[in-house]
């Protein structure tokens, strides 16, 4: 027993290091299959339109040939200085300026934005080395920017969704007295509620929907682009992937040419803002069913275990629940059914990393800062979870 008693006391400190490696390799195969399967479905889909451009192209160059009597070599050195040209931003269609001071705005907003369209690139040595400078605190700065309108949305969104709570316990027969004395009954029905991460997502996905597609109508009118194609480049650009087969405000001419490119701006804008929000809302969610999967997984290797030598009893290790985890993994269901909350998330996501980010702190401020994790139940995080935490940890306190 003492060497059991000894053995259990050296792996406890080390079994929130191996819960977060296999999280990390669960994630990293996860990943894999993901992009293998993306290329699989996308060789699939644009292979074959491939070869039939590859065939027409060759087919057009052989009719120019013969039609024209131009030797094939020489056609290929001129498209090939065509090609160099096409990069400084030459186009064969009357574009507007690439590096006038508006196309140099527009430029500077697609580097700090990481949005990268790839249209408009530096062409001297200078221009290549101010960029890399430029680009490191301007996109250091942009993501600051994208965080902090994230901790915003996370307050107000916190805020609207407990007054609806409270307005449907009013509607239900709990009232709210004038005086904010709350009865017994109201207290522990706000005390016990907590913001659902899925309601957090379904109103930034809604919100993401609706921006998207009025840029498109926009777009499809201004552009004389597909509805289709339009929303694609709203996701390409609003996600800042910015692939560069698609961008807007690029001609030279346009009607109420002010007016849209401004609208073209806030638009771009608000949508990576709130598609940004997005990505870290369902980040949350992909971790919580990583830690689910595990700990499925961890309660599965317990019972066949258990099995072969019953020292401890099942229930002590292993939820009743099937979408709870032990040992610090995730809850994904509770017993009625209902969701995981983002309380109960941030509880469960005690790891490494968020002790680090408070010893971080605690230094930046030389000395520890007063914490109401313990008091609501708010664990840390890093990054836009840490955000989201902090922010829902302060509205929790000061209701």
């Amino acid at each position: 027993m003492a060497q059991r008693r000894a053995a259990g006391g050296c792996c406890c400190p080390r079994a929130p290091m191996n819960e977060d490696n296999a999280r990390f390799c669960l994630l990293a195969g996860l990943i894999l299959l993901y992009l293998l399967c993306g290329a699989a479905i996308f060789s699939a889909l644009e292979h074959p339109f491939e070869l039939r451009a590859r065939r027409l192209w060759k087919q057009q160059l052989e009719n120019f040939t013969q039609r024209y009597r131009v030797n094939l070599g020489a056609l290929h050195t001129l498209l090939r200085q065509y090609e160099e040209a096409n990069g400084a931003g030459i186009r064969v269609d009357a574009l507007r300026p690439r590096w006038d001071f508006s196309g140099a705005f527009y430029f500077v907003g697609t580097v700090v934005s990481t949005i990268g369209f790839g249209m408009t690139t530096p062409a001297t040595i200078a221009g290549k080395i101010f960029l890399i400078f430029y680009g490191l605190i301007g996109c250091a700065a942009t993501i600051l920017f994208f965080n902090l309108f994230l901790e915003r949305i996370i307050t107000m969104l916190a805020y609207i969704m407990r007054w609806c709570h409270e307005r449907r316990l009013r509607c239900g027969g709990v009232g709210v007295m004038s005086n904010r004395e709350e009865t017994p009954g109201e207290e522990d029905s706000l005390e016990g509620w907590k913001p659902s991460v899925y309601y957090v997502m379904l109103i930034l996905g809604v919100a993401s929907i609706v921006i998207a597609c009025s840029a498109s109508t926009l777009y499809s009118s201004m552009e004389n682009w597909s509805y289709v194609d339009s929303l694609y480049f709203c996701f390409v650009a609003f996600s800042t992937i910015g692939f560069g087969d698609l961008v807007s405000s690029q001609r030279q001419q346009y009607e109420s040419q002010e007016a849209y490119r401004l609208g073209n701006c806030l638009f771009i804008l608000m949508g990576v803002c709130c598609i940004y929000s997005l990505f870290n809302v369902i980040s949350i969610v992909i971790k919580q069913t990583l830690n689910w999967i595990l700990g499925k997984l961890v309660c599965s290797r317990q019972q066949k275990r258990l099995k072969r030598n019953t020292v401890q009893p099942i229930s002590s290790h292993c939820p009743t629940d099937a979408g709870a985890a032990a040992d610090g993994v995730y809850v994904g269901r509770r017993l009625s059914g209902e969701m995981i909350s983002v309380n109960e998330f941030m509880v469960s996501n005690k790891v490494s990393l968020a002790l680090l980010q408070k010893q971080l702190s605690e230094t930046a401020h030389q000395g520890p800062r007063q914490s109401y994790g313990h008091q609501n139940g708010f664990s840390g995080g890093v990054g836009a979870l840490a955000i989201m935490n902090n922010r829902l940890q302060e509205t929790s306190v000061d209701r």
